[in-house]
């Protein structure tokens, strides 16, 4: 596997590294499993709630604050 990969990869470009991620996650994309029905039946739950009251949701930048600082 690790002769796939440039030996030196902090020696690309950054479009290059760009361009190393977009095969990547193209690869992943499409080996991705299928979600079980638990997590399908909690996403649609999610959903669900969400779209009947929006304002309920808590914004990123407060959730991001109360984070524990690194």
């Amino acid at each position: 596997m690790a002769a796939a990969l440039p030996s030196n990869i902090s020696s690309l470009s950054d479009a290059e590294k760009f361009e190393l991620l977009d095969a990547i996650w193209a690869d992943l994309e499409a080996h991705a499993p299928a979600l079980s029905p638990e997590q399908a039946e909690e996403l649609d739950r999610r959903i669900a709630a969400y779209e009947s009251d929006p304002p309920a949701g808590t914004p990123w930048e407060q959730v991001k604050a109360g984070l524990p600082k690194r």
